[in-house]
């Protein structure tokens, strides 16, 4: 059975440290926690769990600290955790059983990482991440920032998920602000971080500069299909922000361009056409969404209730709003069967219930 290093960088996580490593600490065969300067109770809280417990010093590079980290590890792999992140006590025996049959030629294993939740707590945004990796020279970080371990050799998938659960926020301005620094002093982003640095000046609500650095993005040769799909997302929500609507438009159906329609695009167009009270347009994208297939091993962001319960709930206002009562009411049922506790779906069925539509 092959042996397991967590390996972990950590800064000011005494809220987060002790649920993270209680949720793993049975599970592998040595803890490797490298502080980067915190001045909380992070490193007494490490010391609890492990003696190997190291210092380093910040340099403005995850990749950097996070290779530091693997550099200490001495089992057959290491497998990273952040420490607002648990696996929960669901995926504990997939872990150990996968640990007990693991092929001795696999170099990487992904797992889903599911990072926001709706409101029974089930995963409403997942992707897969590199979770395990062979301890060897070969695979190692790279990226200052939204670092990865470029794959290659052996690689599997596997259904357990790691869970991102943060209770406090960290600092906002920390990616963003990486990138700037790697700016100024003239290096230049490959495409991968030209994206996640559209991304940062999105959320910062920085948007005639993002959609300049996306859209530069998405006329490179370069780049993965699926963050120039994603890409194209966060530019409609930017030209959406300035007033832009076309452009918006004209984006979400240039992703169209990279590969086959995936359903969150589909979803997006729709409710473009919803907002805008052109019902029957909308029908088509939201039909369209419900038959997409989901692919659970694309590595992109998968949002799965955009595969059934949006387009579904959306179906439902779209036949309201035409006065087709009774198919709205059967797509609203038909949301409710993915999401018996949802507040719009029990909202919806109170007001189809007043109506007595049978």
């Amino acid at each position: 059975m092959p042996t397991i290093s967590l390996c972990m960088i950590v800064k000011n996580e005494e809220t987060h440290l002790a649920r993270c490593l209680d949720s793993a600490a049975e599970l592998v065969d040595e803890i490797i926690i490298v502080d980067t300067g915190s001045t909380d109770r992070t490193v007494e809280i490490a010391s609890e769990y492990t003696s190997k417990v190291y210092s380093y010093p910040w340099k403005d590079d995850f990749s950097d600290a996070r290779n530091d980290s693997f550099s200490k590890a001495s089992m057959d792999y290491c497998m990273w955790m952040d420490a607002d992140d648990i696996l929960e006590e669901t995926e504990k025996d997939k872990f150990l059983r996968l640990k007990q049959t693991l092929p001795p030629d696999v170099d990487i294993v992904m797992m889903k990482y599911n990072i926001s939740f709706d409101e029974a707590g089930n995963p409403s945004f997942s992707y897969f991440r590199e979770r395990w990796i062979r301890n060897c020279s070969k695979f190692r970080w790279v990226g200052a920032v939204h670092e990865v371990i470029p794959q290659s050799g052996n690689i599997i998938y596997s259904d357990i998920a790691v869970c991102h659960k943060k209770i406090t926020s960290g600092d906002p301005d920390r990616n963003l602000n990486i990138y700037r620094k790697l700016l100024d002093r003239g290096e230049r982003l490959e495409p991968r971080h030209q994206y996640y640095f559209g991304r940062e000046l999105y959320y910062h609500k920085q948007y005639e500069e993002a959609v300049s650095v996306l859209e530069q993005f998405l006329l490179s040769a370069d780049g993965w299909v699926e963050n120039k799909i994603e890409a194209c997302s966060v530019c409609a929500n930017c030209y959406y922000r300035l007033g832009k609507e076309q452009s918006a438009l004209d984006i979400l159906l240039r992703s169209m361009s990279f590969d086959l329609p995936r359903a969150e695009l589909c979803c997006e167009i729709g409710k473009h056409f919803l907002e805008r009270g052109d019902y029957h347009t909308a029908v088509y994208w939201y039909e369209t969404a419900l038959n997409r297939p989901k692919n659970h091993f694309s590595n992109g962001f998968v949002q799965p209730d955009c595969y059934d319960y949006v387009p579904l709930l959306q179906l439902c206002v779209c036949f309201d709003r035409m006065g087709d009562r009774k198919k709205a009411k059967e797509y609203n049922e038909r949301a409710g069967a993915c999401k018996p506790y949802s507040k719009a779906y029990l909202y919806n069925k109170q007001y189809f219930d007043s109506l007595q539509i049978s």
